[in-house]
């Protein structure tokens, strides 16, 4: 999603808490990160966050932010996946000290899934959440949790954007980080005086 559209979508939201909420969120993120640790991006046993993944990749890119490219964790790793596409679950119990997983769950993670996360941030990883359901036992595990639930009308595509343009305008100040604040203030909503 190009910087327009992402001003499109502050502006739909214009008058609500979410594009604050997502930026601060999305800057919570890029602080677990900047150390330089690797950054997980893991979904539920029913849904792959490869959108999140490929925007952060994007983000990262554009930004000269290479700790916010993420390494996509999949449940279930199809025979011949591409390498970038191939990492499983085992690489959660790998995780240690200085990396972050952020989890993005539409729905329920599972108690398993919740007993590898809770090991995961024992072991001393950072783990941050984007939870669409509200449920309070992924809220809880999180160090930051994002909590759509019940708001039916943002979606979980759109706060996936939001949260990819709030983790790079906390990127370090350079060219990319200029112009996305430039781009925040031609498309901020006018001031309400």
């Amino acid at each position: 999603m190009d910087a327009l559209r992402v001003a499109r979508l502050r502006e739909a939201l214009a008058g609500t808490v979410w594009p604050q909420t997502a930026r601060e969120f999305g800057g919570a993120l890029r602080r677990s990160v900047r150390g330089g640790g690797a950054l997980l991006v893991v979904g539920t046993a029913a849904y792959e966050p490869w959108h999140l993944a490929a925007h952060l990749e994007e983000e990262a890119a554009w930004r000269a932010a290479p700790e916010l490219a993420p390494t996509l964790v999949r449940h279930r790793v199809p025979a011949g996946a591409r390498p970038h596409l191939a990492v499983g679950l085992g690489r959660l119990a790998a995780s240690r000290r200085g990396e972050t997983v952020l989890v993005v769950a539409p729905g329920a993670v599972g108690d398993g899934f919740l007993e590898r996360l809770d090991a995961v941030r024992r072991a001393g990883a950072r783990v941050l959440a984007v939870d669409a359901t509200g449920g309070s036992d992924l809220r809880g595990l999180a160090h930051e949790a994002l909590v759509l639930a019940p708001e039916p009308q943002l979606s979980l595509d759109a706060v996936q954007h939001l949260v990819a343009a709030g983790a790079a305008a906390a990127a370090p100040c350079g060219a990319g980080s200029r112009l996305t604040r430039l781009t925040d203030r031609l498309t901020a909503p006018p001031p309400r005086w």
